[in-house]
């Protein structure tokens, strides 16, 4: 845990980071990724900081890797469910998605900032994983093609990541049934599950 006012314990650089990717989430700007604000919420001084990074992009840098780590693990975890068949896996992992999309501020805030380009480059290997992972269980639930598979994923993945920045953003706009997590999920895996069209069924 990283240090607080009272707490001997020398701060590391993993320290830095969590804060910093906590300041994301609570704020949901990359501004709030600010030297001083952090060492007052870690109970540091500058000079702690700059032990570890030799500017704040450095510690952009960090709190980047940790977060990609992190969802690397996320996914990792909602993939890892024996016994269940791929269209549950589907299921869980277009929940997985959603949820980072409401829950999590640190992910909007990064969307939000994509025109960095350290930001880009960490979105896209993120978002490529989990179309790489949503691409590989419909391929296996419906044996379709490569090509059908990947579509099928892009468009439920923008579909799922859009409807929760709605219902995050503007709610007013949505109807009741599509505000219903549950009921948008059956609906979009039955989308998703059709009778497939994909030349790997030939």
């Amino acid at each position: 845990m990283p240090q607080r006012r009272g707490d001997r314990r020398r701060l590391t650089a993993a320290d830095w980071a969590d804060a910093a990717l906590e300041a994301l989430r609570d704020e949901g700007s990359l501004n709030a990724i600010a030297i001083e604000p952090l060492a007052a919420r870690l109970g540091a001084t500058k000079g702690s900081f700059y032990w570890h990074f030799a500017s704040r992009d450095a510690l952009i840098d960090a709190a980047l890797a940790e977060w990609e780590a992190r969802s690397a693990r996320e996914l990792s975890q909602t993939l890892d469910t024996d016994g269940i068949e791929p269209a549950g896996r589907v299921r869980e992992l277009l929940r997985t998605i959603t949820e980072r999309a409401t829950l999590d501020r640190s992910e909007v805030a990064l969307l939000a900032a994509a025109d960095q380009p350290r930001v880009a480059a960490v979105l896209e290997r993120v978002i490529a994983l989990r179309l790489d992972a949503l691409t590989g269980l419909l391929r296996s639930a419906l044996n379709l093609s490569d090509e059908d598979a990947r579509l099928r994923a892009s468009r439920a993945y923008c579909g799922q990541l859009g409807r929760a920045q709605l219902a995050r953003a503007i709610p007013g706009v949505l109807p009741d049934a599509v505000l219903d997590e549950d009921r948008c999920l059956d609906s979009e895996l039955a989308s998703l599950l059709g009778a497939g069209t994909g030349r790997g069924e030939d």
